[in-house]
């Protein structure tokens, strides 16, 4: 006779990879770097965001590198290696809650950052081609236009698009989950956007 728990025994390791997927996606990088750099809450500066665009305008440009790499990393590491030691099934699972963990972090009352980093990151550590393909869409934007979030929209747009043409048509739905919550976390530029008042990369904005 089937054990009645046998279905928990089978979901158990992708919920506790979740766990720690959010855990470790909910570390808010860019918080605890401007803190232990002296330079206070970055929520109180410029946009409030806790990501590296907003960071950048502390006019540490280190910083702000070093928090794009740690919010790309918190999730790439824990998806690639869920991806090649158990399978791609949990890599998506892990690596979309480190995403969800960046979004709405624990620590800090669910208020998190827009997750453009995490977002590139797993798509590097689960579909490396349509994370180069996206990466080079933002950078492209960014480097065109100057406007970080516009960068972000496009990429997140473009990222779906790129796995269903590359023939990768599950992770084709999962970059379309991640690329709706980025859409929702940039709610509020989409509406400076549409009125012209979006900052552009390096403005320091009080």
């Amino acid at each position: 006779m089937p054990s009645p728990m046998g279905g928990f025994d089978y979901q158990w390791p992708f919920l506790l990879g979740a766990l720690i997927g959010y855990l470790t996606g909910s570390i808010p990088f860019g918080l605890v770097l401007t803190r232990l750099a002296g330079l206070g809450d970055i929520r109180a500066i410029g946009s409030g965001n806790i990501g590296a665009t907003n960071v950048l305008r502390t006019g540490r440009k280190g910083l702000a590198l070093a928090t794009l790499l740690l919010d790309g990393g918190k999730a790439a590491l824990p998806a690639l290696a869920a991806n090649l030691w158990l399978g791609r099934d949990m890599g998506i699972v892990v690596g979309l809650a480190a995403f969800l963990g960046h979004l709405f972090p624990l620590w800090l009352k669910f208020r998190g950052g827009k997750g453009v980093a995490s977002f590139l990151g797993v798509q590097l550590a689960l579909a490396w081609p349509v994370g180069l393909i996206a990466c080079a869409t933002w950078l492209g934007v960014a480097l065109l236009l100057r406007i970080s979030s516009l960068a972000a929209l496009v990429a997140a747009l473009v990222s779906p698009l790129a796995a269903w043409w590359l023939g990768d048509y599950p992770f084709a739905e999962v970059a379309a989950v991640m690329a709706a919550f980025v859409f929702f976390k940039h709610r509020a530029n989409i509406l400076r956007l549409i009125r012209g008042e979006e900052p552009r990369i390096g403005d320091k904005k009080t």
